[in-house]
């Protein structure tokens, strides 16, 4: 009776413990990488991007510079804290920007490309829509703005997941 016990407990352990064995191997779960870092198997960096220019863009409406400055990397901040505010700056007194919202997102290579499309009234009421390119990288665990630039339209490979439909 005993040893009947005992093949029926050893494959009911080994049942049981199989799929914890198997999590520290990486084939079920996420397991870790090979430097001891937990893994993602999902990119977030289109969503986290498209999260960041958004956020930076409503910064721009509300003329909140703060906020706009915590979407950028911090090698982008001094020059942000100089020219922000001035004639041609994002957050400049004399115009008032009604619309921005994020056109595409794209990869390219370890960073992410963001096109927004902003319409701004600059003094007696004129509206100019204008497009500008993002580029968000991941910096300290963190995804910001490293780069601002007008005009164009985010270039790469297109990410579905996070382009717009239309």
């Amino acid at each position: 009776m005993r040893i009947f016990r005992l093949r029926v407990a050893v494959p009911a352990v080994a049942l049981v413990l199989a799929p914890l064995g198997l999590t520290g191997c990486g084939l079920v779960g996420g397991g870790t990488t090979p430097g001891g870092t937990e893994s993602s198997p999902i990119d977030d960096g289109p969503e986290k991007s498209r999260t960041a220019v958004q956020a930076y863009l409503d910064a721009m409406k509300a003329k909140d510079a703060a906020t706009g400055r915590g979407q950028l990397c911090a090698p982008m901040q001094a020059g942000f804290d100089a020219s922000a505010k001035g004639p041609t700056g994002d957050f400049a007194s004399h115009f008032k920007v009604t619309e921005a919202s994020v056109t595409d997102v794209r990869s390219d290579g370890g960073a992410q490309q963001v096109g927004a499309s902003v319409t701004v009234v600059v003094g007696d009421g004129d509206e100019q829509p204008m497009n500008l390119l993002f580029t968000v990288v991941k910096s300290q665990g963190q995804w910001c703005i490293a780069k601002e630039v007008p005009g164009g339209k985010a270039t790469g490979t297109p990410d579905p997941d996070t382009s717009p439909a239309g």
